[in-house]
């Protein structure tokens, strides 16, 4: 079987990776200062990098999967597949600006800049979603057309229109209104820190998670599709994991019956004669949102309760129709 490599991201998602990581793999060891990961399957060659680069570096085929954040994947505009939603790295990709300014959206202010004939400043890390966000609203295509705001780095300037442009940002982008730029397009998660600096969220343009993207030459190649899915069914596995109760208890066969049209359940319970006769062991999974609904029941028709939190629920049998297709 070929090897498959994995970029994996450093910085915010870092922490929150290796967390899933360990619960995917029984053993997952990174040596202090190094950008090196080792998993228990010397099949999987890991190494971090930030989530920026990993979309590009992914299409490219220099890596066959990795994990990144969906903003990152719109915003480098990535040729890869997207093929299952980690559910961490949460956040919204929002407009913001200080909340003395009077207007309600973004589409307003180019407005009345352009009325004014005004320079309309923006910072962001995420230029070319700035940008195409920008062309969308009407006031700008009322006023400049489809000409390009003019976006501005330190190495390079592109598009013409000078009247809006939009600023590279390096980081701590909530702290530049209202000296340096007008305005924001950054990620936030709660939205305190923005409120923090003055600011309030004017649009949303669209919200990012974590996700597990894939080469698509690579799942192409049988031998490295059936490493990248064995990689899938792990991490999927330990995504359900983290939404289900492994329950056991004790119930007295009389109220059997009762019990089991009581209880939700992943699949069908599994039942067992105990020692003493007439009564029956009960082993299933639940949803977490179900437990707390489920204990008064359980109060007075079982014993014996006994709940684990799994590392995994892996689904191999939809996995293995996935392969088929």
């Amino acid at each position: 079987m070929s090897e498959v490599r994995f970029a994996i991201p450093k910085g915010s998602l870092e922490d929150a990776t290796f967390r899933l990581l360990e619960r995917s793999w029984t053993r997952v060891n990174r040596k202090s200062r190094t950008y090196r990961v080792y998993l228990d399957d010397p099949k999987i060659i890991v190494k971090m990098l930030r989530p920026q680069e990993i979309p590009m570096l992914v299409a490219e085929g220099l890596y066959d999967v990795g994990i990144t954040g969906r903003d990152w994947v719109a915003e480098t505009g990535s040729d890869v597949d997207m093929i299952l939603d980690l559910e961490y790295g949460k956040i919204r990709l929002v407009v913001a600006f200080p909340d003395k300014y009077r207007y309600k959206g973004l589409d307003e202010m180019i407005a009345d800049y352009a009325k004014k004939k005004k320079t309309l400043r923006i910072s962001s890390e995420y230029l070319t979603t700035a940008s195409a966000y920008i062309k969308k609203s009407k006031s700008y295509s009322k006023y400049y057309g489809s000409r390009d705001p003019l976006m501005v780095t330190p190495w390079v300037r592109l598009g013409t229109n000078k009247k809006v442009q939009i600023h590279l940002s390096f980081g701590a982008t909530e702290a530049k209104p209202p000296e340096d730029v007008d305005a924001i397009i950054d990620v936030t998660e709660t939205g305190t820190t923005l409120k923090q600096n003055k600011l309030r969220i004017a649009d949303e343009i669209f919200t990012s998670s974590a996700h597990l993207i894939a080469n698509k030459t690579s799942l192409r190649d049988a031998k490295k599709r059936e490493k990248i899915f064995d990689i899938v069914t792990l991490m999927r596995g330990a995504v359900n994991g983290k939404k289900y109760l492994h329950i056991y208890l004790n119930v007295e066969e009389k109220n059997l019956k009762k019990l089991l049209s009581e209880m939700p359940s992943l699949k069908n319970p599994t039942l067992s004669p105990l020692s003493e006769p007439g009564w029956y062991g009960v082993n299933t999974i639940i949803k977490k949102t179900d437990f707390h609904k489920l204990i008064p029941k359980l109060r007075k028709i079982a014993q014996g309760l006994v709940v684990h939190e799994p590392r995994q629920i892996l689904e191999l049998e939809e996995i293995k129709r996935d392969e088929e297709n």
